[in-house]
């Protein structure tokens, strides 16, 4: 059948596995939680986020994971399927909560965490209640490291990374360190690095690199301290600075683009949406260092763009107002 709008659909399937939470974000920039004087809900997680910027720019995703079966679960559910996310991986657990984090703007538009829970639905997810033929379609398996703090999410992530790889996924991972999750740092390190060498595409932040590596250079030796043999892509970005890519044949960097930024949130999981969106159908982009620039610098631009409104979600981008943004450069 002929596309209706000009442009060939993507077909793979991109699977984003891990945690769907309620950000509580302050009505007020540049106070304290306690100074705050009212919160907006705002859905977020990273995986998710992940998931609903492929499809807001056209790509075929799917969420696995586990809310709570209360009103804040279900009402994230309903966001994943107005978006266009197959929810066919989404439990819901009825003895705990969905997730919820109060997240302080600072004046700059990083933010800070104060997370609640203990335990939430997510972190419930067993490796029994997996979707298995919904993993094994995916061409390309998304994960976080939230996953990996404790039983049973732990093997319930391991489980689905092993069925996703023997079935030909490609394995992409984004750490998103939030240390206050974590019950110190040296365990957060020890469990990210825990199942560093399996996967193919590894995008890290420039604070995450230090964290990682114990340095605190953002350099070529520093990030390539990173690289293992099964890797095929390595990406540090750099916030408004754009972000280095490593493959096993070139390296270089791509610029960012300059907006207002309002809030940070979600712009590395736009980022790493785009990139995947971009990638599922086209591997070739991993070995052509042209075409990988091209599709980077969209990725740029869809993080930026992300950095301009409150929220991840509703400021995820479409592919006509990304396509704006690299126009006007």
């Amino acid at each position: 059948m002929a596309p209706t709008n000009g442009s060939l659909p993507s077909t793979g399937l991109i699977v984003s596995f891990g945690e769907m939470l309620i950000d509580f974000v302050p009505t007020v920039s540049g106070v304290s939680l306690a100074e705050a004087p009212g919160f907006l809900k705002a859905p977020g997680g990273a995986p998710a986020n992940v998931a609903i910027a492929v499809t807001r720019l056209g790509g075929r995703a799917a969420f696995v994971g586990k809310l709570g079966d209360d009103e804040f679960g279900r009402m994230l559910a309903g966001i994943l399927e107005q978006n266009g996310v197959a929810v066919d991986g989404v439990l819901f657990d009825q003895g705990a909560r969905t997730a919820l984090a109060f997240v302080t703007l600072k004046a700059d538009g990083e933010r800070e965490f104060m997370f609640y829970r203990n335990p939430s639905a997510d972190m419930l997810l067993t490796p029994a209640e997996l979707d298995l033929d919904l993993i094994r379609s995916a061409k390309i398996f998304h994960y976080g490291s939230i996953s990996l703090i404790v039983e049973p999410c732990r093997s319930a992530h391991l489980k689905a990374m092993e069925v996703a790889k023997a079935a030909g996924a490609l394995l992409s991972y984004d750490p998103n360190l939030r240390l206050p999750l974590w019950p110190s740092a040296e365990e957060a390190r020890k469990q990210i690095m825990s199942i560093w060498d399996q996967a193919e595409v590894i995008k890290v932040s420039d604070n995450e690199l230090e964290f990682l590596t114990g340095s605190d250079k953002i350099d070529d030796e520093s990030a390539l301290s990173l690289w293992h043999p099964n890797l095929k892509l390595l990406l540090v970005t750099l916030g408004e600075k754009g972000c280095r890519y490593y493959t096993k044949s070139f390296r270089g960097s791509v610029d960012g683009f300059h907006v207002k930024t309002v809030d940070t949130t979600g712009a590395g999981d736009s980022f790493v949406g785009a990139l995947l969106c971009k990638m599922v159908d086209d591997r070739s982009v991993l070995e052509d260092e042209a075409k990988l620039k091209g599709v980077l610098k969209f990725a740029n631009a869809c993080g930026a763009i992300t950095t301009t409104k409150k929220g991840a979600i509703p400021a995820l981008p479409t592919e006509s107002e990304a396509r704006i943004v690299l126009k006007g450069e």
